[in-house]
């Protein structure tokens, strides 16, 4: 809103009221595409197909760019969390390899000692 508006408690109200029975409108709009399309549950598509239904076409193509950088971001959080598991993974396996190589130096440096016990008997 523009500085300098004021806007009544009662208009605030009656704003509130609408925007819920409009998204309880869209979403019944949606339903009925999940349905016909034999699912339960909503997607992007059925809103989107909702919105035209409703006559609300000049909000797909925000909606849908909206989508997009949505779906994006979410990719980019998944491929960064998929790095974070190999690099732990990897982490972990070069561990486990440090752990091995210590173990096998200890029994090849118990098997020298029990060698060279057995030279000196």
């Amino acid at each position: 809103l523009p500085d300098g508006v004021n806007i009544s408690k009662e208009a605030r109200s009656a704003i509130s009221r609408a925007a819920s029975v409009f998204v309880l409108y869209a979403t019944s709009c949606a339903n009925n595409f999940a349905m016909k399309g034999k699912r339960k549950t909503l997607n992007a598509g059925d809103v989107l197909s909702a919105m035209e239904e409703m006559e609300f076409q000049r909000f797909v193509a925000p909606l849908k760019e909206s989508l997009e950088v949505y779906r994006r971001e979410q990719k980019g959080k998944k491929e960064a969390r998929k790095d974070k598991d190999k690099k732990a993974d990897s982490e972990e396996q070069d561990k486990s390899r440090e752990e091995e190589n210590d173990d096998d130096d200890e029994r090849m440096e118990e098997e020298e000692q029990n060698d060279e016990e057995e030279v000196d008997n």
